[in-house]
Order: structure tokens, then C-alpha cells, then sequence
């Protein structure tokens, strides 16, 4: 995945540093009660540290070790096959890739250019299906809530959602639902991996998704999700499938484009942008994907 303007992200406050290494071994399973006491024995002994111990013992690897370290700090993420979510969710399986340091340099501008300027809405648009700003949206929502912004992620797609798939989630009550008046706030689902992180679905496909999108009632419900959260992000269907996106994007307030490399046309891109110009939709910024 490549990005197509952006420098580096900030560091992150720490909520957990008075939290033991051997606290959080034996909390996430990775040594047992017993294993845990022949590890202080050997501590005692040797006058090392908890974790060093543990892995000349051979509990542990370096990798688990670098995992909890992470918990410490709070910047949480997974070891593969861990979790269930989709491999392709690089920001919880591979958070030291140069992948993820791109999405990294991404959220650093996104929190300088609009979420700190007052704003709390974004909409993540591709100009086509297939151009990746699903999954684009899915990643960028991870690395927000790594930071410690209380991130949700909206599948406002209606037509083909795919965050319940990404996340492994199952098909219940979402966004449709509540705009219809048939569920409420109850229908987000925490991601218990992430502390940060929570999910809408897209919810029952209604027969009227741009319709259901452009009622009033959006505008409250958004205000309602901005007034818990620090970021709420949109996933929403591509511009060339209707216009649902518009209306979603006119309640956020603001865009992120999406293109994929070698597969969106430049001619795509720009008359994308020409409609959210149009319709007084500002555009944050614009990313290039290789996924």
C-alpha cells in the first residue's frame, strides 16, 4: 500500500506502563501459573529481568515479548491467526510493516488537517468498486484506535458491506436498522482486541439505501456518534454505484479519497473530486493503495 502525500505519526501516551510484564504473560495466556513460578525462581537467581528469564526457560519468544510490551504502551495488535479478523488487516497483524507506517504518516496528517481543527466525521470514497477503500478504512480505523482516539467505524455501505467480514463480526442490526428507528446505539459492537475500537455494521440491506441515507435523521444520529467517540469513520460504496456516498460524506463533512493503484482511472479520481467540490464537500486528502 502506497500513500500519496504524508510525513510520520506521534507517539502515543501510555495508560498501562504500571502494568508487569509477567502480569500480562500470564493474563494473555502466554505461560501458566506454574510456568510463571519457575520463571521468578530463575529471576531471583540470575538477577534478570521477568521476560529474559522466561524466554531462556523457553515459555516464551521474542515475539510475545514484543506483543505485551505493545499492551504496556497501549498500541495493542496480534500475532497472525490470532483474533480471527482478515489477514488483510495489516495495522493488527503486521503494525511494524512499512505498510502500516504509511497508514501511520496517513493518520498523523488526517489528525492534523481535520480532527483536531474540531471535526470528528470522515468518509473514506473510492471512485469504482474494487478500489479498495473498504479495507483502507478498516486499517485506518485500527491505527486511530492504537493512538487512543475512541475510534468507530461505520459500514455505511449499503449495498455490499464488508466490515462484518474483515472483522469477522456477525450479520446483525446496524446502520440501517437504527436510521429506520429498529435498533439503537446497542447494535455497535466493542472490538475486544483493540480497546479503542468499536464497529457499526451496515446492518438488514434496506431496498432504499440512498434514501434511508439522505433522511434528516442521519444528520442526528451522526452528532449522536460524535458526541461518544473521538473519530467516527465512514466506509461508504464507491461514487460510481449511486449516490449514497455523497450523502454520507455530506453529513461527515469531509472526504478521504481512495485510488488503487494501476486499477483506478485518473479520469475516475477527478471527476469524483469534481462532484464533492460541487456539493461543498471538502476533501481532506487522497491516498494510493497497492492492495
Amino acid at each position: 500500500m502506497n500513500q500519496a502525500t504524508i510525513p510520520l505519526a506521534s507517539a502515543t501516551p501510555s495508560r498501562n506502563a504500571g502494568t508487569s510484564i509477567g502480569g500480562l504473560l500470564l493474563e494473555s495466556g502466554k505461560i501458566t501459573p506454574e510456568g510463571a513460578e519457575r520463571v521468578l525462581r530463575m529471576q531471583k537467581e540470575l538477577g534478570i529481568r521477568f521476560g529474559e528469564a522466561a524466554q531462556r526457560l523457553g515459555l516464551i519468544t521474542e515475539a510475545d515479548i514484543q506483543q505485551v510490551l505493545a499492551r504496556q504502551f497501549d498500541y495493542p495488535y496480534l500475532q497472525p491467526g490470532e483474533g480471527k479478523y482478515s489477514p488483510q488487516l495489516v495495522a493488527a497483524y503486521q503494525p511494524f510493516s512499512p505498510q502500516v507506517e504509511t497508514l501511520r504518516a496517513v493518520r498523523s496528517q488526517l489528525m492534523l488537517r481535520w480532527f483536531t481543527r474540531g471535526q470528528k466525521s470522515l468518509a473514506v470514497i473510492g471512485a469504482r468498486p474494487g478500489d479498495g477503500a473498504s479495507l483502507f478504512a478498516a486499517n485506518l480505523a485500527v491505527v486511530f484506535s492504537q493512538l487512543g482516539e475512541q475510534t468507530l467505524l461505520v459500514d455505511a455501505n449499503l449495498r455490499k458491506p464488508r466490515q462484518h467480514e474483515i472483522f469477522n463480526l456477525p450479520q446483525r442490526q446496524g446502520l440501517s436498522d437504527m436510521l429506520a428507528g429498529r435498533a439503537d446505539l446497542n447494535a455497535v459492537t466493542r472490538i475486544e482486541s483493540f480497546v479503542d475500537l468499536s464497529v457499526l455494521g451496515a446492518g438488514t440491506l434496506p431496498p432504499n439505501p440512498q434514501e434511508l441515507l439522505s433522511r434528516e435523521s442521519f444528520g442526528t444520529f451522526n452528532t449522536q456518534l460524535e458526541s461518544r467517540y473521538d473519530a467516527v469513520i465512514y466506509d461508504v460504496p464507491a461514487i460510481g454505484v449511486g449516490s449514497d456516498a455523497l450523502a454520507v460524506a455530506g453529513r461527515a463533512g469531509g472526504v478521504l479519497l481512495v485510488a488503487r493503484k494501476d486499477v483506478t482511472p485518473i479520469s475516475a479520481i477527478a471527476a469524483l473530486n469534481e462532484q464533492l467540490t460541487q456539493n461543498g464537500i471538502k476533501i481532506v486528502g487522497s491516498v494510493l493503495v497497492s492492495f
